[in-house]
């Protein structure tokens, strides 16, 4: 078994910055492949930064140059660094892991609400 915990969202103006995090526990090691997904009410979940297994990261389009995905192994946590916050960024903003052999593990996710 194993646990995500997010935290970091909060409400915050356009044009500001967050930081979430997510902390990993029991099964899950932060050098898993790990992954930030968010979620805008009536809309389907999508990716938008993630490690690969081999530690190589990807970026969803819609936020190149403005989020920077990070992790701390000492820590088992995932960061997402925001920057550049647009109000299409409010969504419900949730960590993934998945671990050897198919096990996909979901946080409680972190509302992120940007103003304009």
């Amino acid at each position: 078994q194993g646990q995500l915990v997010e935290s970091g969202g909060g409400l915050v103006q356009a044009g500001g910055s967050l930081r979430l995090s997510c902390a990993a526990s029991g099964r899950i090691f932060s050098n898993n492949a790990m992954a930030w997904y968010r979620q805008a009410p009536g809309k389907q979940r999508e990716l938008v930064a993630g490690f690969t297994s081999r530690g190589s990261t990807n970026y969803a389009d819609f936020v190149k140059g403005r989020f920077t995905i990070s992790r701390d192994n000492a820590k088992n946590t995932v960061y997402l660094q925001m920057n550049s916050l647009e109000p299409e960024d409010t969504a419900v903003y949730y960590c993934r892991a998945d671990t050897p052999p198919y096990f996909t593990y979901w946080g409680q996710g972190t509302q992120v609400t940007v103003s304009s």
